[in-house]
């Protein structure tokens, strides 16, 4: 059946769209002169950009072996992984040109912090161990990461990746040298890890402050909010029911001098809710009606004498619920305290917007794909399939510039 292809990943036949293609082309072109300006040689530019259109093209997992297919069989597979594990480019300059361009032709509503969790087998990939993983609720043979989102409610593209090490990686000699961890990679909770991805990223590349949106829930998010505060950044969290805090709002009933947990100042603050409207990030955009209230807090803050609290008054806690539905859903804390709450909400959602890009592109382009053992390798795949990612991000398609439409 004449230019009939199957999808890479689910094996469904697909018609190419080369109108698509060639628009694919000219922004994947323009991004990796952009991004691979700092590589010192043309030959490192040449395979940064084939590597990417790899990650666009190979089919099923993108592995170097295949996508050194699409490029040129065994000696293309040699070069593309000593271009990724062994050579010296430094990704860190990739990932800023790769964020200021989309300041510039994407500018975000907020960056957004996100977990990634990579399954793995075995136990020699880089920061593999045992560890519980929320998400699914179950303890997996995982390596851990979190990545920093330029998000809007358009698209959200990653632009920085950190790799959370454990102790016992960090501890490991042997291991460690052989996975060639850097001297200055040190010991950090996840917590601590989420907080430096952004303000590293934040620190160094002179990009524009928008709001930072995280989940905290599995964080300590009273030391991750006042490090965050101390820097200077807007900072909106999503918060366990647990976190304690101090209600500073005398429209709560029954409020209490003592810390309190935040389900139940939200509980008290049922009577404040009020109804907001936001689009869900779906393709029909749906426009949903969520209820809120917002109450005045601060977290407990203890001075150098034991049993002598502090209250910061100048947070606001967000209820966040459907009508008829358990109360309140979300918990969310801000120093943003005059953003209304409607605006509040839906840059919440973004999390929603970053998870359904994550599984839709961030994955598909192999974003969790890299095979190898070493730091620098790990750090080098996931920079270039994040440009893989903003390509599709930007066209709108993914599929290696194909439509897919079902074929009789």
């Amino acid at each position: 059946m004449s230019g009939v292809a199957l999808s890479t990943r689910t094996g469904q036949r697909v018609r190419p769209v080369p109108a698509y293609a060639e628009t694919r082309d000219m922004v994947l072109a323009e991004l990796c002169a952009a991004l691979f300006a700092s590589l010192p040689r043309s030959d490192q530019r040449r395979r940064g950009e084939a590597y990417v259109r790899g990650l666009l093209g190979a089919r099923g997992r993108k592995s170097i072996r295949n996508i050194a297919a699409l490029t040129g069989g065994q000696a293309a597979e040699q070069s593309l992984h000593h271009f990724i594990s062994s050579s010296t480019w430094e990704w860190a300059p990739v990932r800023r040109a790769l964020a200021h361009h989309l300041t510039r032709v994407s500018p975000p509503q907020a960056w957004v912090v996100r977990p990634m969790v990579i399954p793995k087998a075995g136990d020699n990939s880089v920061g593999v161990d045992r560890r519980f993983c929320p998400a699914v609720g179950q303890v997996l043979n995982a390596q851990q990461a979190v990545g920093v989102w330029a998000a809007s409610a358009e698209r959200a593209t990653p632009v920085n990746w950190r790799l959370h090490l454990s102790d016992a990686w960090l501890a490991d000699g042997p291991r460690r040298n052989q996975a060639s961890i850097p001297d200055s990679v040190r010991p950090e909770t996840l917590g601590e890890c989420t907080v430096e991805a952004y303000l590293g990223m934040m620190r160094d590349w002179g990009l524009p402050l928008r709001p930072l949106v995280l989940d905290a829930r599995e964080a300590d998010a009273p030391a991750a909010l006042q490090r965050l505060r101390a820097c200077g950044v807007p900072v909106l969290a999503r918060v366990s029911s647990s976190l304690r805090l101090v209600v500073a709002d005398p429209a709560v009933p029954g409020r209490s001098p003592e810390a309190l947990p935040a389900h139940q100042i939200m509980g008290a603050a049922r009577d404040m809710r009020r109804p907001v409207m936001w689009r869900d990030h779906g393709p029909a955009r749906t426009v949903r009606t969520a209820l809120t209230a917002a109450v005045r807090v601060g977290l407990p803050v203890h001075r150098a004498a034991p049993g002598q609290p502090v209250r910061r008054r100048d947070l606001l806690l967000l209820g966040v619920g459907e009508n008829g539905r358990q109360w309140p859903a979300e918990l969310w804390v801000t120093d943003m305290p005059n953003v209304p709450p409607a605006a509040l909400v839906r840059l919440g959602k973004l999390i929603d917007r970053v998870d359904r890009d994550f599984t839709e592109i961030a994955d598909e382009v192999g974003i969790r794909d890299f095979a190898g053992r070493s730091f620098s390798g790990w750090h080098r795949h996931v920079t270039l399939a994040s440009a893989a990612h903003a390509v599709a991000a930007l066209t709108g398609r993914f599929e290696s510039g194909l439509r897919l439409e079902h074929v009789s």
